[in-house]
């Protein structure tokens, strides 16, 4: 069976669908730029409706120790999902401090980023394969931005930790996407909205049933 995590999520009838649908893993981002950002308030109410068997996970980029806690400090978070340029020292220092499982993310445009990916291994829990923005491209963000990446480059890479994929997912092509990857474990924000930061109920059903049906 092929887990699903659901990001950016930031009301409550999007969660419902999300938790109806099987989803794994909810994802919500503490990152103001973004507009999926989620303020303390609202996650906190979101977080009491999520039923124990389904993980909570935080998404920062490059946030402080002090920020960090003040989101754990409103409602429980079971992954910390780090989506910046965070260093393997810095990961590891998160881990420690934070005592909690902690994601990785990685750009990917080219083998080269997968090498790098390597360097990470020892001191996450887990990776996350998201698409890497051109640097031509205006008002990126550091994922989110409904772009795929080769996904022939994950062949014959064998990793020692669990890993999703991400980047321009939809309920059109994941299934491709799982073929041609062997990915377990799947991350959707983009391509299951309407606009970006707002999660469409319909979209979030679809992408569930897409990847069910495999």
């Amino acid at each position: 069976m092929v887990e699903v995590k659901i990001c950016g999520l930031n009301t409550a009838p999007t969660l419902a669908a999300a938790i109806s649908g099987g989803a794994k893993y909810l994802g919500f981002v503490f990152y103001p730029p973004s507009p999926r950002n989620i303020n303390i308030s609202d996650f906190a109410r979101l977080a009491s409706a999520v039923p124990p068997n389904v993980k909570r996970v935080g998404l920062f980029v490059d946030a402080n120790d002090d920020f960090i806690a003040r989101m754990i400090a409103s409602a429980r978070l079971d992954m910390l999902q780090l989506h910046g340029a965070e260093t393997p020292d810095r990961v590891t220092a998160v881990k420690k401090h934070f005592k909690l499982r902690v994601m990785k993310a990685i750009k990917v445009s080219s083998r080269a980023d997968l090498r790098q990916a390597k360097r990470y291994e020892a001191v996450t829990d887990y990776l996350l394969f998201d698409a890497k923005a051109p640097k031509k491209m205006r008002s990126a963000l550091p994922g989110g931005n409904a772009l795929t990446f080769d996904w022939h480059l994950l062949n014959g890479i064998n990793w020692s930790k669990p890993w999703m994929l991400s980047g321009g997912l939809n309920a059109d092509n994941v299934a491709k996407a799982i073929q041609v990857t062997g990915a377990r474990m799947v991350d959707v924000s983009s391509g299951v909205e309407e606009n970006p930061g707002t999660k469409s109920r319909e979209r979030i059903s679809e992408f569930l049933k897409a990847v069910s049906a495999i």
